[in-house]
């Protein structure tokens, strides 16, 4: 039974790595909104625009109070504020001119890309040396913990 987890030790040693992850990659969040004028929360916003966008669904500003559960209030407020920074434009849905949908700015997309496309290329080049079916174990892992966190109150 080499590919089950033997113990609780290394169960909790998995789950501390992965809080040791979330706050590393936490503080490279942070490092990235520092200069660019982003609170937590907004960075939060930008990633669930960018995801959105990345999936071909367009994100409404109820979708995003959704991804990031803030009132419709707030995110009003939040969709200003990262308006008024140049962040994101609202646009009409090509789909259906009466609903909104928010887009990143394209300085915003090109700062990301700048500061976490190495990122991004070091995280893929460090999974080379994993199997297809290694990641097919990582992925079935991470959504399940995933889901764990966003299901925890």
């Amino acid at each position: 039974m080499g590919t089950v987890a033997r113990n609780d030790g290394e169960r909790t040693e998995l789950a501390l790595l992965l809080r040791r992850l979330t706050v590393e990659l936490d503080a490279v969040g942070e490092r990235f909104a520092r200069p660019h004028g982003l609170g937590r929360t907004d960075v939060r916003a930008v990633i669930a625009i960018m995801d959105a966008t990345r999936r071909g669904e367009p994100l409404t500003a109820g979708g995003l109070g959704t991804a990031v559960g803030l009132s419709s209030a707030s995110v009003t407020a939040l969709v200003d504020r990262l308006e008024r920074a140049g962040h994101v434009h609202r646009v009409r849905d090509p789909a259906d001119r009466r609903r909104v949908v928010l887009q990143m700015s394209e300085a915003s997309m090109a700062a990301g890309a700048a500061f976490f496309g190495g990122l991004q290329r070091e995280l893929v080049a460090a999974m080379d040396g994993f199997s297809g079916d290694d990641l097919d174990v990582v992925r079935r892992w991470l959504t399940a913990m995933t889901e764990v966190v966003v299901a925890h109150s």
